[in-house]
Protein backbone atom coordinates (compact mmCIF):
# COMPACT_ATOMS: atom_id res chain seq x y z
CA UNK A 1 0.00 0.00 0.00
CA UNK A 2 2.86 2.31 0.90
CA UNK A 3 3.89 2.14 -2.63
CA UNK A 4 0.85 3.06 -3.95
CA UNK A 5 0.83 5.85 -1.71
CA UNK A 6 4.40 7.10 -2.97
CA UNK A 7 3.34 6.41 -6.65
CA UNK A 8 0.52 8.54 -6.23
CA UNK A 9 2.45 11.33 -4.52
CA UNK A 10 5.43 11.31 -6.88
CA UNK A 11 1.97 11.67 -9.69
CA UNK A 12 1.24 14.66 -8.04
CA UNK A 13 4.63 15.88 -7.80
CA UNK A 14 5.39 15.35 -11.69
CA UNK A 15 2.25 16.84 -12.46
CA UNK A 16 2.97 20.30 -10.01
CA UNK A 17 6.52 20.64 -12.32
CA UNK A 18 4.47 20.67 -15.19
CA UNK A 19 2.53 23.32 -14.81
CA UNK A 20 5.40 25.80 -13.21
CA UNK A 21 8.29 24.66 -15.90
CA UNK A 22 7.31 25.12 -19.09
CA UNK A 23 10.07 23.84 -20.51
CA UNK A 24 8.15 20.38 -19.14
CA UNK A 25 5.40 18.73 -21.33
CA UNK A 26 2.37 16.41 -20.55
CA UNK A 27 0.74 15.87 -24.35
CA UNK A 28 -2.29 13.67 -23.47
CA UNK A 29 -5.60 15.73 -24.38
CA UNK A 30 -8.46 13.79 -21.65
CA UNK A 31 -7.84 13.67 -18.01
CA UNK A 32 -8.25 9.88 -17.93
CA UNK A 33 -4.99 10.21 -20.41
CA UNK A 34 -3.21 12.43 -18.24
CA UNK A 35 -4.12 10.68 -14.89
CA UNK A 36 -2.32 7.64 -16.79
CA UNK A 37 0.41 9.46 -18.43
CA UNK A 38 1.70 11.07 -14.53
CA UNK A 39 1.23 7.52 -13.25
CA UNK A 40 3.36 6.36 -15.76
CA UNK A 41 5.65 8.67 -15.46
CA UNK A 42 5.77 8.27 -11.86
CA UNK A 43 6.42 4.74 -12.01
CA UNK A 44 9.55 5.28 -14.47
CA UNK A 45 11.10 8.09 -12.52
CA UNK A 46 10.76 6.06 -9.23
CA UNK A 47 12.41 2.81 -11.39
CA UNK A 48 15.14 4.91 -12.47
CA UNK A 49 15.60 6.63 -9.27
CA UNK A 50 15.72 3.04 -7.88
CA UNK A 51 18.05 1.42 -10.30
CA UNK A 52 20.41 4.50 -10.78
CA UNK A 53 20.46 6.30 -8.25
CA UNK A 54 22.71 4.69 -5.72
CA UNK A 55 25.10 3.72 -8.52
CA UNK A 56 25.61 7.62 -8.80
CA UNK A 57 26.11 8.24 -5.22
CA UNK A 58 28.72 5.20 -5.23
CA UNK A 59 30.40 5.88 -8.27
CA UNK A 60 30.18 9.89 -7.00
CA UNK A 61 30.90 9.77 -3.72
CA UNK A 62 33.51 11.86 -3.74
CA UNK A 63 31.65 14.65 -5.67
CA UNK A 64 29.04 14.36 -3.02
CA UNK A 65 31.90 14.78 -0.37
CA UNK A 66 33.18 17.91 -2.46
CA UNK A 67 30.07 19.45 -2.79
CA UNK A 68 28.18 18.71 0.39
CA UNK A 69 25.49 17.00 -1.48
CA UNK A 70 24.63 19.18 -4.01
CA UNK A 71 25.56 17.38 -6.89
CA UNK A 72 22.52 15.34 -5.81
CA UNK A 73 20.60 17.78 -7.22
CA UNK A 74 22.38 17.75 -10.89
CA UNK A 75 21.71 13.92 -9.85
CA UNK A 76 18.36 14.65 -9.92
CA UNK A 77 17.74 16.72 -12.69
CA UNK A 78 19.33 13.95 -14.94
CA UNK A 79 17.30 11.11 -13.45
CA UNK A 80 14.56 13.41 -14.09
CA UNK A 81 15.39 13.97 -17.92
CA UNK A 82 16.32 10.09 -18.44
CA UNK A 83 12.89 9.70 -17.44
CA UNK A 84 11.81 11.89 -20.14
CA UNK A 85 13.73 9.95 -22.77
CA UNK A 86 12.19 6.43 -21.59
CA UNK A 87 9.29 7.82 -21.09
CA UNK A 88 9.28 9.02 -25.25
CA UNK A 89 10.99 5.54 -26.31
CA UNK A 90 7.77 3.89 -24.42
CA UNK A 91 5.29 6.05 -26.48
CA UNK A 92 4.40 7.97 -23.21
CA UNK A 93 3.18 11.48 -23.84
CA UNK A 94 5.64 13.23 -21.96
CA UNK A 95 8.71 15.49 -22.84
CA UNK A 96 11.20 17.41 -21.24
CA UNK A 97 12.81 20.12 -23.66
CA UNK A 98 16.38 20.05 -21.55
CA UNK A 99 18.63 20.02 -18.83
CA UNK A 100 17.26 23.28 -17.21
CA UNK A 101 13.58 22.19 -17.38
CA UNK A 102 14.99 19.18 -15.91
CA UNK A 103 16.71 20.04 -12.85
CA UNK A 104 13.71 22.67 -11.95
CA UNK A 105 11.17 20.01 -12.34
CA UNK A 106 13.58 17.68 -10.49
CA UNK A 107 13.87 20.03 -7.70
CA UNK A 108 9.98 20.38 -7.92
CA UNK A 109 9.47 17.18 -7.57
CA UNK A 110 11.44 16.49 -4.91
CA UNK A 111 10.02 19.14 -2.64
CA UNK A 112 6.34 18.56 -3.51
CA UNK A 113 6.62 15.22 -3.10
CA UNK A 114 8.52 16.21 0.17
CA UNK A 115 5.62 17.71 1.45
CA UNK A 116 3.13 15.73 0.74
CA UNK A 117 4.65 12.97 1.97
CA UNK A 118 4.94 14.95 5.40
CA UNK A 119 1.81 15.75 4.92
CA UNK A 120 0.58 12.31 4.63
CA UNK A 121 2.64 10.99 7.43
CA UNK A 122 1.26 13.83 10.21
CA UNK A 123 -2.64 12.27 8.84
CA UNK A 124 -1.22 8.90 9.45
CA UNK A 125 0.67 9.61 12.86
CA UNK A 126 -2.93 11.09 13.96
CA UNK A 127 -4.95 8.51 13.38
CA UNK A 128 -2.91 6.38 16.06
Amino acid sequence: MRILIKLVVTALAVWVATVLVSGIHLHAHTTAGKITTLIVVALIFGIINAVLKPIAKTIGCLAYAVTFGLISIVVNGLLFWLTSWVAGKLSVPFHIDGFVPALLGALIVGIVGWLLSLALDRHDHDDD
